[in-house]
């Protein structure tokens, strides 16, 4: 007697095929414990940005330094910050002021957000009586990075 191990065979091959695929699309599961976290609000970034700029001391204007921050949606930052490297290296507060930015981006488009696209420039900024100011415009009184 022959028996047909084929048939057999194949329905398992396409079964687990199917089992295989559709566990592929299926969403990871969450682990109830630990919730996701949610994205900072711009609100919250910027908080940390005045917190990580602080007081912004200086001894000369060669450490003073601005940033840019927020987003315009025609692109370029919504403003600068002066602040100082006397007592700060920069790279949380660079990283606070690119995660805010992008944020405000995000919001921009997701509500269709338009802006006046006018450039803003550079200030560059002063060590003035111990704090880094940004410089008022028309001075040239050298600019920082």
């Amino acid at each position: 007697m022959k028996t047909h191990t084929f048939p057999a065979l194949l329905r398992f091959l396409c079964v687990g095929t199917l089992l295989l695929a559709t566990s592929a699309c299926s969403a990871p599961a969450q682990d109830s414990a630990t919730p996701a976290t949610p994205a900072p609000t711009q609100a919250a970034l910027q908080q940390q940005i005045q917190a990580e700029v602080g007081n912004a001391a200086c001894d000369s204007t060669a450490q003073c330094q601005t940033i840019a921050i927020g987003a315009k949606s025609c692109g370029g930052p919504e403003s600068y910050l002066a602040w100082s490297s006397k007592n700060n290296d920069g790279k949380k507060l660079k990283a606070l002021a690119y995660a805010q930015a992008e944020a405000q981006r995000r919001q921009q488009q997701n509500d269709g957000m338009l802006s006046t696209c006018s450039i803003i420039t550079d200030p560059g900024a002063s060590c003035v009586a111990g704090r880094c100011e940004l410089q008022k415009p028309g001075l040239n009184r050298g600019s920082a990075l």
